[in-house]
């Protein structure tokens, strides 16, 4: 059992090691359990325990979790490679390259909101690109269930409102 949960966390960081932007759970939980290598429970219980390790570290936001690769993680990695089977090696690699766009650009997008000193509710929309930002708004409503609403919008509108911004402002 240990040297399924050592696989687990040696894919995760392979995957991670393999793109220059953070996967968020979703991204790593598609590959892992779409292939049946593990359950849910079990990965989630890998990536807790590779944090703990600081193998990796996650960002939160509001309805999402990112994880980054650490330079621990990157030493683990580059040292146990070889433990990954080469059939999963490429399954990672043609996952990724299958759907780097679409993976990077779900990263790209964050929103988070809170609750401010002044008892209103600060939402923060961002795109990154390279890890620096191309975009980073932050705008004020008086409820949370309108910071929620545009939280949730900006990940699914932020390139048009982006380039609209851009046309509107050049």
């Amino acid at each position: 059992m240990t040297e399924s949960f050592t696989l687990y966390k040696l894919i995760i960081l392979y995957m991670l090691e393999k793109v220059d932007f953070p996967l968020t759970t979703s991204q790593i939980s598609e590959f892992i359990l779409d292939k049946g290598y593990t359950n849910y429970f079990k990965l989630q219980s890998s990536l807790s325990e590779m944090i703990d390790s600081q193998l990796i570290v996650s960002e939160n936001t509001h309805n999402r979790t990112l994880y980054h690769l650490t330079e621990n993680g990157a030493d683990t990695i580059h040292f146990f490679s070889n433990k990954i089977s080469p059939a999963i090696q490429h399954d990672i690699d043609e996952f990724l390259k299958e759907k780097q766009y679409d993976l990077k650009e779900e990263a790209a997008v964050k929103a988070d909101y809170y609750l401010n000193t002044n008892h209103e509710y600060e939402v923060r929309c961002q795109i990154m690109e390279n890890g620096f930002s191309l975009i980073d708004l932050k705008l004020t409503v008086p409820t949370e269930k309108e910071a929620e609403t545009i939280a949730n919008n900006w990940t699914t509108q932020s390139q048009e409102l982006y380039a609209l911004l851009l046309s509107k402002l050049l």
